[in-house]
C-alpha cells in the first residue's frame, strides 16, 4: 500500500519515491533531517499534551493500530485519538490527532512550522481523501503550527504555543487529485527506476536523500552552482546545459554569473584589488568573532520564544600588532539560560576599541536581541556592535576561487586559501547545524557525562576554528586584494 509520505514522496519526485522503496540503503540521513524529525516529535508530544483525554492507537503495530482504531470508533461517544490508523483505495495513513464530538470529527495534523506552508496541503489532502473513503464523517481539517509569538511562561506550561489554521476550504481541489496521484505513484513502485534529473526538486521542499546517489557521474562544476540562479538556471537547463564549463557567455546574465564562469572556465581564482588596503588600515588589538545559538521550537527557559535564536556561545581570537593571536571562549552546557553569561562575558573581553570582526549580519542580529533582554547592558553590547566589521562582503568584492562552487560561504572560502583550516577535518562538528544539534544532545539531562565532554570538545575546536579561519582569511585579504 501507499502511505502518505510515499505519496509525498512522489510529489517532490518519482525517483525519489522509487529509490525510498526499492533500494532505501542509498539514502543518507545527515544530522539535519534527523534534528528535524526530532523536533516534530517534540511539537506532536506537545499538541497530544494539550488534548486532554487522547488516547494513543498502538504506536508501533500497525495491524493492531488499525483495529484499535476501528473499534474505537464504533463505540458511540466523544473521542479524541492520537495516530489512529485508517486504510482506503491502496493508501494508509496515521493521522496525527481525529476528534470526535457531537458525530462530527475533525483532523488535525501537526507541523513544526510558524504557518501552513503551500505543501501542508497534499499532506492533508490524502488524509481527508482516506478518512472519507474509510467512512469518517469529517467534518473540517486544520495544520496544528507553532505561533512564534508565544512566550514560555516557564514550568511546562504550553497553553498557546500551538494554533489550529483550519485548511478545509484549501485543500479541496487537492483531495479530488489523490486517486491520481495512487494510480501514478502504483505505476511507478511497479515499474524501472524513473528517469529523472537532479534540479531544484532535490531540495524543495526537503532536501533529498538520494541526492548523493543521483549525482553520480554529474560533472565536476554543474550549472547549478551558479549563485541565486533562479530563471538562468532553469534556461540553461532546458537548453540542454548541465555543465558550467560548456555554457556559453552570453547565456549568462548577471555579473556575478559571468564572474563564476570565468572562474570555472580559467580555473584561476578572481580577485579584485581594494579590499585588502581598507583592512590594512584598521587599528590594534583586532577581535574575531563568531557565535553559536540554539533554537527550540518547543522553549524550555522562560522569556523565550519558539525558534528564537538563542546564543550559548562565543569564540574570539584576539589579534595585537605584534601579530600575536590569543584565543578566549565561552560556552555553558549546564543547561540553565546561558543568555545573560553569554552578553557579559563578550562585554568583559572585548574592551571599548578596535575593530571587531565578524563573518555575517548574524552576529549584529543576535547582538540586538540581547539589548532588548538586557537593556542595562545595552551601552556595552552597543559598543560591540558599533565596532563590527563584516567580512563577508569584503570576500564576496574581493575573491573567488572555482573550487568554491558558487558560494561565499567561509566554509567554501577557507580551504581554498587555508588547506590546513578544512572544516571536514573537525571531529564532530563540522558545521553550525550540527553545533545546535550536538549543545541540546549536551544539556539534555539523560546525556552522560563522558557524552557531554566530548561534546564539549567538539564545539570548542568548531567555534574556535571559525574565528582562526577568519584570521587567516583577513590576512590572506591584506596579502592578495
Amino acid at each position: 500500500m501507499l502511505s502518505k509520505s510515499r505519496i509525498l514522496n512522489g510529489l517532490q519526485c518519482a525517483k525519489r519515491l522509487y529509490l525510498q522503496v526499492h533500494r532505501p540503503e542509498l539514502a543518507e540521513v545527515d544530522a539535519a533531517t534527523e534534528h528535524r524529525f526530532k523536533v516534530g516529535h517534540e511539537v506532536g508530544e506537545v499538541a497530544r499534551s494539550l488534548q486532554p483525554g487522547g488516547k494513543l492507537m498502538a504506536d508501533d503495530d500497525l495491524n493492531a493500530a488499525l483495529a484499535a482504531t476501528e473499534q474505537e470508533l464504533s463505540i458511540a461517544g466523544d473521542k479524541v485519538l492520537f495516530e489512529p490508523a485508517f486504510a482506503h483505495g491502496g493508501v494508509l495513513i496515521r493521522a496525527d490527532i481525529l476528534s470526535r464530538r457531537a458525530g462530527d470529527a475533525e483532523l488535525r495534523e501537526v507541523k513544526s512550522s510558524t504557518s501552513v506552508k503551500d505543501y501542508h496541503q497534499p499532506d492533508v489532502a490524502v488524509q481527508v481523501w482516506t478518512l472519507r473513503g474509510a467512512g469518517v464523517p469529517l467534518s473540517r481539517s486544520f495544520v496544528t503550527h507553532i505561533d512564534n509569538a508565544f512566550v514560555y511562561p516557564g514550568d511546562g506550561q504550553y497553553a498557546g504555543l500551538l494554533r489550529d489554521t483550519d485548511v478545509s476550504a484549501a485543500v479541496g481541489p487537492d483531495v479530488g487529485k489523490v486517486p491520481g496521484w495512487v494510480e501514478q505513484f502504483s505505476r511507478v513502485l511497479e515499474g524501472a527506476v524513473p528517469a529523472v534529473e537532479m534540479g531544484v526538486h532535490c531540495s524543495d521542499p526537503f532536501e533529498c536523500p538520494f541526492q548523493g546517489h543521483c549525482s553520480a557521474g554529474a560533472p565536476a562544476y554543474p550549472v547549478e552552482i551558479l549563485p541565486r540562479g533562479g530563471k538562468t538556471l532553469a534556461a540553461l537547463r532546458e537548453a540542454g546545459h548541465r555543465d558550467l564549463k560548456g555554457v556559453p557567455e552570453a547565456m549568462l546574465k548577471s555579473a556575478n554569473h559571468v564572474r563564476v564562469w570565468r572562474a570555472t572556465v580559467s580555473g584561476q581564482a578572481d580577485i579584485v584589488k581594494g579590499a585588502g588596503a581598507e583592512l590594512a588600515a584598521l587599528p590594534y588589538p583586532r577581535y574575531y568573532m563568531d557565535f553559536e545559538t540554539t533554537q527550540m521550537a518547543v522553549p524550555i527557559w522562560a522569556g523565550t520564544r519558539p525558534y528564537e535564536q538563542l546564543p550559548f556561545q562565543w569564540s574570539c581570537h584576539v589579534e595585537k600588532a605584534d601579530g600575536s593571536l590569543e584565543q578566549r571562549g565561552f560556552l555553558d552546557l549546564s543547561g540553565q539560560p546561558p543568555l545573560r553569561s553569554f552578553a557579559e562575558s563578550l562585554i568583559g573581553l572585548m574592551g571599548t576599541t578596535g575593530p571587531v570582526f565578524s563573518y555575517s549580519s548574524f552576529e549584529q542580529t543576535v547582538l540586538a536581541q540581547c539589548v532588548v533582554r538586557f537593556p542595562d547592558l545595552a551601552e556595552g553590547i552597543g559598543g560591540i556592535m558599533n565596532r563590527i566589521v563584516d567580512l563577508r562582503p569584503l570576500t564576496e568584492r574581493s575573491y573567488y576561487h572555482p573550487q568554491m562552487m558558487g558560494s561565499w560561504s567561509i566554509k567554501s572560502v577557507i580551504p581554498t586559501i587555508a588547506p590546513e583550516l578544512d572544516y571536514a577535518a573537525l571531529g564532530g562538528v563540522q558545521e553550525g547545524g550540527q553545533a545546535q544539534v550536538a549543545y541540546l544532545e549536551a544539556i539534555h539531562p539523560n546525556t552522560p557525562p563522558e557524552r557531554r565532554q566530548a561534546i564539549e570538545r567538539d564545539l570548542f575546536a568548531y567555534c574556535a576554528h571559525d574565528t582562526l579561519a577568519m584570521v587567516r582569511l583577513v590576512r590572506f585579504l591584506i596579502e592578495r586584494c
